[in-house]
């Protein structure tokens, strides 16, 4: 291995990105990892490591809702959503 390419913790080796966690998965560590924020006692550079995953898990949280907007969107625009009598009960929510 080349100096400059350590495999850092958790990062799986052979260069393969790191499976996504599904929406639960990451709120849940989401979740978990602010609780260690407010609880503090953190030195910066933990703090800081806390926020940038946390920014991470965010993003991945925000690309989950996105995708189940645009699933939703998607099946509500069908056209085949009307009952037999015609009338249509594709109402959101």
């Amino acid at each position: 291995m080349a100096q400059g390419d350590a495999v850092r913790p958790g990062q799986p080796s052979g260069g393969a990105p790191p499976k996504r966690p599904g929406y639960e998965e990451a709120r849940d560590q989401l979740a978990d990892l602010v609780k260690r924020l407010e609880a503090g006692g953190l030195t910066l550079e933990q703090s800081l490591e806390l926020w940038e995953r946390g920014e991470r898990l965010a993003t991945i949280c925000e690309q989950w809702l996105e995708g189940a907007r645009a699933r939703l969107a998607a099946a509500i625009a069908t056209p085949d959503h009307g009952t037999d009598d015609g009338t249509d009960d594709a109402r959101p929510f």
